[in-house]
């Protein structure tokens, strides 16, 4: 697996979003922690979940908790993966979400998370995303006392403005190393800020990764795909799914580029981690250029 930074942290170049592991539809915890071995095997050492990655009311850490367990019963060594959490969010069980951005709520809330992953110190720690009713430098504030108190070790900002990002990085300095934001194929309004990532020495971990790539099957490029885009296209030509050169695609835009791709199935993880075998040609980025949805 390759690597990428965040912070002074090396990870592998693609991480696995946990989120499908917890909310609605969510597999078994046997599959749901045998989907985190896969990615164990396969070299991922980047984990995204959150306290609010649940399904039913009165579940908050479902997630955590659930890495936590399979971490504990891996038969390797985890002592290099990185769990990134994030805090401001909550599911009252309706299939809404809350925010909630005070510092107070943070602060307690990382503590918590803190507890159910089982470590001294999270290592990194994101602010899920902006609370309308609280000021943006109070919750950002928040990230700077879990810092100084050793709560955290890293702190990231998720679903931010390029505004935002630049406010954040004013507070935080060294320690705001990541941005979460939506970025895929389909979905490309964040391309100001990565590029400020980018400059800012970021890392950028792209949420729904794989947004446009509709093709479920992971044994390879048929007829039957949906031949009209040239994620597909490509694909055929690579021998490869379509999900692979969308990760391939992400990587090629950003060397501070971690995409983080949700799974529920250790299949997807480890068809997702191969991405990184694919290098595409300037000729092919180009034909990537345009959004799937334009």
């Amino acid at each position: 697996m390759n690597l990428r930074s965040i912070g002074s942290t090396r990870v592998s170049a693609i991480g696995l979003g946990a989120m499908p592991l917890s909310i609605e539809n969510r597999p078994d915890e046997r599959r749901a922690i045998a989907t985190v071995h896969a990615a164990l095997d396969a070299g991922v050492t980047l984990i995204d979940t959150a306290d609010s990655y649940h399904w039913h009311a009165g579940e908050e850490g479902h997630n955590e908790l659930l890495i936590a367990r399979a971490l504990a019963s891996y038969a390797g060594d985890v002592s290099d993966v990185l769990v990134a959490t994030k805090g401001g969010r909550g599911r009252p069980g309706d299939g809404s979400w809350t925010v909630t951005g005070s510092p107070d709520h943070l602060k307690r809330a990382a503590e918590a998370s803190a507890k159910r992953l089982g470590v001294d110190a999270i290592g990194l720690y994101q602010l899920h995303k902006p609370d309308p009713d609280v000021p943006w430098a109070e919750s950002v504030g928040a990230l700077r006392d879990l810092l100084d108190a050793g709560t955290i070790r890293a702190a990231g900002i998720s679903n931010a403005t390029t505004a935002q990002i630049r406010e954040a990085h004013a507070i935080l300095g060294d320690g705001l190393v990541s941005v979460q934001n939506r970025y895929s194929p389909a979905v490309r309004d964040s391309e100001p800020e990565l590029r400020l990532s980018t400059e800012l020495g970021l890392a950028f971990l792209p949420w729904s990764p794989l947004g446009g790539i509709t093709r479920s099957s992971l044994d390879g490029p048929s007829e039957s795909s949906s031949a009209g885009t040239a994620f597909h296209g490509i694909a055929r030509e690579h021998g490869v799914s379509p999900q692979q050169i969308a990760l391939a695609w992400l990587l090629a835009r950003s060397p501070r580029m971690i995409p983080v791709p949700g799974a529920s199935r250790p299949e997807s993880i480890q068809n997702s981690a191969e991405a990184v075998r694919i290098s595409l040609s300037p000729a092919e980025l180009q034909r990537l250029e345009t959004p799937l949805n334009a």
